[in-house]
């Protein structure tokens, strides 16, 4: 259960995002008629604490146009493109809602996290320490444990699983370890120094997905779109790098990426089916074709 306290931050950084501009008293009276208010007005200390508090925990600061008295947060864009903060802050939210209207939690549904969400916290713990990790993990390619040590440099979330990459001294490499495949993890003794070089961000950014080879280079990826797919893919880019280089109204449109050639990347455009072409590189191409003939031949008997 999230703290009535932390609620109150949520809900103010909520309230001055969705208003912009509010007096103490306008602040005071949404307050009061939200379910965290209870009917009471908002204590102009109590106000003053939660934004030292607020400043402290996130990061941003909600400040006072002495000229009109309204307050407002300064930087409203460090909330909106920091994915972390953002998620947090949505995560919180939905939650807020949920606990706000009772009647409400069987009707708002989630997409399932599977197993590995009670190591998160001693991973995060790890990181923080600058120490190892030592794993007991299990992949889908062995009906035996191994057991790793892992230096974990970050966190990922896709497809509603947890992932840790970082540094696993037996395969002497960078590798990820799904969480929900672990059945045993723990803080090691030794200790790290976190590699200068390391970026999270850019570790990831030539891929559609969580597999990363470091002998794969990124290269042009041209994607056709057929009708409404067209659409679902302007407003969900299949990656940051997308540009739409060729349109034809009412027809399709032609995509093109910056991305490795990885197996989830023709696993996210064979979900598309029929909806989707793939233009170049000509690699791809055959390899989708490859993975649809294979697909058929299940189909034959």
């Amino acid at each position: 259960m999230i703290s009535k306290t932390f609620n109150r931050y949520i809900w103010l950084l909520n309230t001055l995002l969705q208003h912009r501009r509010l007096t103490f008293e306008e602040i005071s009276y949404h307050w009061k008629d939200s379910y965290l208010g209870d009917g009471k007005p908002l204590a102009l200390r109590t106000f003053h604490v939660h934004r030292e508090a607020i400043a402290e925990l996130f990061g941003v600061m909600i400040k006072c146009d002495t000229a009109t008295y309204e307050y407002y947060i300064s930087s409203p864009e460090r909330l909106r493109n920091d994915r972390t903060r953002q998620w947090l802050l949505n995560s919180f939210t939905i939650s807020n809602m949920i606990e706000a209207g009772h009647n409400m939690k069987d009707r708002i549904l989630f997409e399932e996290i599977p197993h590995g969400t009670e190591y998160i916290q001693t991973v995060i713990d790890a990181m923080q320490q600058n120490k190892e990790l030592e794993i007991t993990y299990q992949s889908y390619y062995s009906d035996h444990n191994q057991t790793y040590h892992l230096q974990p440099y970050a966190m990922k979330v896709y497809n509603q699983r947890w992932y840790v990459v970082g540094y696993i001294r037996e395969k002497e490499g960078i590798r990820n370890i799904a969480l929900d495949r672990t059945n045993d993890l723990s803080i090691g003794s030794e200790t790290f120094m976190m590699p200068e070089d390391f970026d999270a961000e850019e570790y990831y950014a030539n891929t559609v997905g969580i597999f990363v080879n470091d002998k794969l280079k990124p290269q042009k990826v041209v994607i056709r779109a057929y009708g409404i797919q067209v659409e679902y893919m302007r407003s969900l880019p299949l990656h940051f790098s997308q540009q739409e280089v060729n349109a034809q109204k009412g027809k399709y449109s032609d995509f093109q990426y910056h991305l490795c050639l990885t197996p989830e990347l023709s696993s996210h455009l064979l979900a598309m089916g029929e909806t989707v072409k793939v233009l170049e590189p000509v690699e791809l191409k055959e390899d989708i074709k490859k993975r649809l003939l294979a697909t058929l031949s299940n189909y034959d008997s």
